[in-house]
Parts: C-alpha cells; sequence; structure tokens
C-alpha cells in the first residue's frame, strides 16, 4: 500500500503541471478557505446518496455515476500526460485521450480483476490529487484535510456509517479502493464480501491516497523554492504521509476497521509543515 501511495503522489505532481497550464482549476481564487467547505458538503451530498441508493438497493445509480466519474477523470488523467509529449497535436492527444478513457472503463466494466481495479484507481486518484491540488493553495487544503480528518473519525468509530457504505459498495467491484492480494492465487473477481468472512488480500479506500496527496500537489504548485526537482515542503509531506501509514498500518493489522484519514492527513501536514521550517518558504 505504501508503495500505491508514493506512485499516487508522483503521478499526481507529474499531472498538475500539464493540467495547470491548460487552466484545468476548478476556482478562479485558490486561496479562498471557503472553497474547502465547498468540498467537504459535497462529499457530504454524494455520502448521504450513497447511503440512500444503498438503503433502497439501488446501487446501480451508484455505478452509473461513479463509471461517468471514472471515464472523466481518465480523459483528464490521458490528456495531461499526452501533453506532457510535445510532439503530438492538440486533435490527436485529445482523440486518443478519449479513446483511451473508454477502451479502458469497458475494460474495467467487463473485467473487474484486482489489477484492473489498481491500474484504474491509480490513474482516478492520481488525477482527482492533481486537479484538486491545483486549485486550492497551501491553507484551504490544510483546512480540507484537517476537516475531513475529524469527519473520517465520526463516521468510522461513532456514526459508522463509513463502515456500512464501504460494506455496500465493495461487491460493485469499483475503483474505489485499492487491493493488495496477501497470495498470488488471489481474485477479486471471486473476492467474497459476506460480513465476518475472513479477507484474502488488504484494501484500502480511494480517499486515502486522494487526501494527503492533496497537499503534496499544492505545495509543489504553490511553493516555489530553489532546492532542486522536489522541494522540501513537498518531500516532508511525501514522507510525511508515509510515515502516517505506517502508524495506520499497525492498527489495522489488529483486525478492525481504522479511520485512516486521522492518521494519513495528520502525518502528511506535519510532514510538510517541517519541510517548510527546513526550507524557510512562506505559505502564505
Amino acid at each position: 500500500m505504501a508503495g500505491l501511495l508514493l506512485v499516487v503522489q508522483v503521478i499526481a505532481i507529474l499531472l498538475s503541471r500539464p493540467m495547470e497550464a491548460s487552466g484545468m482549476q476548478a476556482f478562479e481564487d485558490p486561496n479562498q478557505v471557503s472553497n474547502s467547505i465547498y468540498y467537504i458538503l459535497l462529499i457530504l451530498a454524494f455520502t448521504l446518496l450513497v447511503l440512500i441508493a444503498i438503503k433502497k438497493d439501488m446501487k446501480w445509480i451508484i455505478s452509473l455515476l461513479i463509471y461517468f466519474s471514472i471515464l472523466s477523470t481518465l480523459y483528464y488523467v490521458f490528456l495531461s500526460l499526452l501533453n506532457l509529449l510535445l510532439f503530438i497535436s492538440e486533435f490527436n492527444a485529445i482523440t486518443i485521450s478519449i479513446v483511451v478513457s473508454a477502451v479502458v472503463t469497458v475494460l474495467l466494466y467487463k473485467y473487474p480483476e484486482w489489477y484492473v481495479v489498481d491500474f484504474v484507481g491509480v490513474c482516478v486518484a492520481s488525477g482527482v490529487s492533481a486537479l484538486i491540488g491545483i486549485s486550492l493553495s497551501i491553507i484551504p487544503i490544510v483546512v480540507l484535510l484537517v476537516l475531513l480528518a475529524v469527519y473520517d473519525a465520526i463516521s468510522v468509530y461513532k456514526t459508522k456509517h463509513m463502515i456500512t457504505m464501504a460494506e455496500g459498495l465493495m461487491d460493485l467491484k469499483l475503483p474505489i479502493l485499492f487491493v493488495i492480494p496477501k497470495h498470488s492465487k488471489y481474485s477479486f473477481l471471486h473476492e467474497n464480501f459476506k460480513a465476518g468472512e475472513k479477507r484474502e488480500a488488504f484494501f484500502m479506500g480511494l480517499g486515502d491516497a486522494v487526501m494527503p496527496t492533496l497537499l503534496v500537489v499544492s505545495a509543489n504548485v504553490f511553493i516555489h523554492s530553489s532546492e532542486g526537482i522536489i522541494s522540501y515542503p513537498v518531500l516532508g509531506a511525501m514522507l510525511g504521509t508515509l510515515a502516517g501509514y505506517a502508524v495506520l498500518y499497525t492498527f489495522v493489522m489488529k483486525g478492525k476497521p481504522q479511520a485512516g484519514l486521522p492518521f494519513l492527513n495528520s502525518g502528511v501536514i506535519l510532514g510538510f509543515f517541517i519541510g517548510v521550517l527546513l526550507s524557510g518558504a512562506s505559505i502564505i
């Protein structure tokens, strides 16, 4: 899982520059903290929709929304990657992106094996992280991560509705999580998600990769430093994510569901600010 976190963060950094150059930012003013509240409200609204759909046995609505989101996100990811290749024309880049995105989405629908799910998950997590990371500067991102960590803790340990939502969606075989098999013969297609059944793989929600990566991308875009290829704040954020994951992993191995964001967000924020202190950079 730690390796997947790093892969997502590296790809998100690569995607952020062409996305920024193409004007894909979601907000005109990335410094507005109110933008963070907007994202929180969107997350709450989507969570409510998912819970209602599960209760009404209408999961097809969620599947439709998620597949549409996957298709559109993959398009922006592949378009941004192709824009890094200067010899490809804009028309060809758009055409190739549409075709590849459609093919990958169809493959996911027809054959959601764990490596297909993980591949799409990495693309989607990297793309979403880059899009939001270039849209919010440091302070709004930190506010967003703190609020999401609190929300995640409440939803897992108190109300437990996040556990209900995860269990209700896992059988859809969608790339809303990463899958790491415990043995070579594992098949996600034949995974049994009945309560109490022993799992043959480790699972981590896509949000646990996206949220800390937002700060990594934002630091790379909004903090200018002369330290070289990667600045201390960005490196600190990446190492902080790994440190937070290491602590989270020790609790996960005890066998109980854990809220990932309190650990991961705390780690990435702490690592980022240590990097800021070492570099002397300004976050305002």
